[in-house]
C-alpha cells in the first residue's frame, strides 16, 4: 500500500512538472547562445498571409515546426521560436498597444538561423510576422 501511495505521489509531481514548464530550446547565432520558445501566452501558431491574398503563407505549428513560402511560392519546412530567457520568459519590446518580439527560424535543410520581427497589435487583434504576413487572433487573456 505504501509503495502504491509513493508511486501515485511521484506520478503527480512528474506530470505537474511536465505540464507547468514552458519548453525552451537553445540555438546559436553568430557564436552567441540564444533561447527560443513557442509559448508566449498568445496563440502564435497558425497561418500567416499578406492582407488580401492567399499566398505566400507561413504556417507555424505548436511544436516549433512549420512551412515558409517564398514570394515565388516555393515552400520550405522550418523550425521556429520566439526569443526568450533561459527560463522561458518571452523577450519583447512594449509599444503603444503592441508588443514586438524576435522571431527565429531555420529551414530544415540548413543549420543557419535567421531572424525577423513578430509583433502583436492588441487593439486590432492581429499578429504580424516578417512585417507583411498577418493572422487575426482571439485574446483569451482578457479578464
Amino acid at each position: 500500500m505504501k509503495s502504491l501511495h509513493l508511486v501515485l505521489i511521484t506520478l503527480f509531481f512528474v506530470s505537474a512538472h511536465s505540464y507547468s514548464q514552458v519548453h525552451v530550446d537553445q540555438i546559436t547565432y553568430n557564436g552567441k547562445d540564444r533561447y527560443i520558445t513557442t509559448t508566449i501566452g498568445y496563440p502564435v501558431p497558425g497561418t500567416y498571409a499578406p492582407t488580401g491574398v492567399k499566398e505566400p503563407i507561413t504556417i507555424l505549428n505548436p511544436d516549433g515546426t512549420g512551412v515558409i513560402q517564398a514570394d515565388d511560392l516555393s515552400k520550405k519546412k522550418i523550425n521556429w521560436g520566439i526569443e526568450c530567457t533561459e527560463e522561458g520568459t518571452a523577450v519583447f519590446k512594449e509599444g503603444f498597444n503592441s508588443a514586438s518580439y524576435t522571431f527565429w527560424y531555420r529551414t530544415t535543410d540548413s543549420e543557419a538561423w535567421n531572424y525577423s520581427q513578430f509583433s502583436i497589435h492588441f487593439a486590432k487583434k492581429k499578429m504580424f510576422l516578417m512585417g507583411e504576413r498577418v493572422k487575426e487572433y482571439v485574446d483569451y487573456n482578457v479578464q
